[in-house]
C-alpha cells in the first residue's frame, strides 16, 4: 500500500509537473488575455519592462469621472478590459483630468488603453502596455457629455496628421493642444509621451514660455490620434525595469527632421519579408509573473 501511494503521489507530481511545463511555454497573451480581473491579493507591483513584464495588485480605473463640465474623463473601447494600472496611473489620469480642463478649452478627456487586469502581453495591439504605467490618450477632446457603450466602442479618434505625413492636419488640430501635452509632460511621474513626430513638430512650433518638458515628448510610428504616456517605475516595485532618460535638449532639431526624411516617409519595401516573431512566452517573462498569473 504504501509503494502504491507513493507512486500515486508520484505521477501526480508529474502531472503538475508537466501541466506547470506546458503553461510556461504557451503564448503569454493568450494566458494574461484571458485573466479577467487583477491579482488583488498582491501588493501594487510593476514587474519587470513595459514591454516584457506584468502587473499586481492592479487597480481600475471608473469607465467614467466625476461630472465637471462634462465627465472628466471617459474609458473607450470598454470591451478590450484594458483600464487597469498601478496605482499611481490610475491617480496621474485622475490629476490630468482635471488639469486639462484648467489650462485648455477640453472639458474631460477620453483614455484609451492601458493594461490588462494583471497586465502581461496582449492578444492585439501594443507591444508595450505590459506593466501598468503606460496609458493610450486620445487627441481628440471629450464631447462634454456621457458616450453611450455603444458609442465608445464605434466612434473613431480624430486624426491628427496630414496625408502627407509631413505635418498636423489643422482641421483636428486645436491651438491648445500644445497646453494638454505639456499638462501631461509637466507631471513629475511622467517619463515618456510617444506622439507621431509631425504632432511633435507641431508642438516645436507652438510651445510657449518654458520649453524644457519637449524633452519628454518623443516621436514614434504610429500615435496619430493619441498621445501614449508612460510613468516611471514607482516606489514598492523593485522588480521593475525602467528607462533610460530621455536625451537632452528639446529634440526639435536635426534628429525631428530625420523622421520626415524619403527612407523613413517612403521606405523601399523589403525584397523577403520578415519572419515572424514566435510569441512571447511566460517563460520569458520575470519568474515572478507567473505568480501573479495563478494569484487570486
Amino acid at each position: 500500500m504504501a509503494r502504491r501511494a507513493a507512486l500515486v503521489a508520484l505521477l501526480a507530481g508529474l502531472v503538475v509537473s508537466g501541466a506547470a511545463l506546458a503553461q510556461q511555454a504557451a503564448p503569454a497573451n493568450e494566458l494574461f488575455g484571458r485573466a479577467l480581473t487583477p491579482a488583488a491579493r498582491f501588493a501594487p507591483e510593476a514587474i519587470g519592462f513595459y514591454s516584457k513584464g506584468c502587473l499586481a495588485g492592479a487597480e481600475e480605473l471608473p469607465v467614467t469621472g466625476p461630472e465637471a463640465n462634462g465627465p472628466l474623463w471617459q474609458v473607450m473601447r470598454l470591451s478590450r478590459n484594458r483600464n487597469f494600472g498601478h496605482p499611481v496611473l490610475v491617480a496621474f489620469l485622475e490629476r490630468f483630468a482635471q488639469k486639462v480642463t484648467e489650462v485648455s478649452s477640453w472639458r474631460g478627456i477620453l483614455v484609451g488603453d492601458m493594461s490588462q487586469p494583471r497586465g502581461g502581453p496582449m492578444l492585439t495591439g501594443h507591444a508595450s502596455h505590459q506593466v501598468g504605467l503606460d496609458a493610450d490618450i486620445w487627441l481628440t477632446p471629450s464631447p462634454g457629455r456621457m458616450l453611450s457603450r455603444e458609442e465608445r466602442e464605434n466612434i473613431s479618434a480624430s486624426m491628427m496628421v496630414r496625408k502627407d505625413r509631413r505635418d498636423i492636419d489643422p482641421v483636428n488640430w486645436r491651438s491648445d493642444h500644445w497646453k494638454v501635452v505639456r499638462a501631461a509632460a509637466a507631471d513629475p511621474q511622467v517619463e515618456r509621451i510617444f506622439v507621431n513626430a509631425a504632432i511633435k513638430k507641431a508642438l516645436c512650433r507652438e510651445a510657449q514660455g518654458d520649453r524644457s518638458w519637449l524633452a519628454k515628448v518623443r516621436p514614434y510610428w504610429g500615435h496619430d490620434y493619441h498621445m501614449h504616456v508612460r510613468l516611471g517605475c514607482p516606489n514598492g516595485s523593485a522588480e521593475c525595469k525602467g528607462q533610460e532618460l530621455p536625451p537632452s535638449g528639446e529634440g526639435c532639431g536635426a534628429e525631428l527632421e530625420w523622421w520626415f526624411s524619403d527612407e523613413v516617409l517612403y521606405p523601399k519595401p523589403d525584397t523577403e519579408p520578415a519572419k515572424p516573431k514566435p510569441p512571447m512566452t511566460l517563460a520569458d517573462l520575470p519568474p515572478a509573473c507567473a505568480t501573479v498569473l495563478g494569484g487570486k
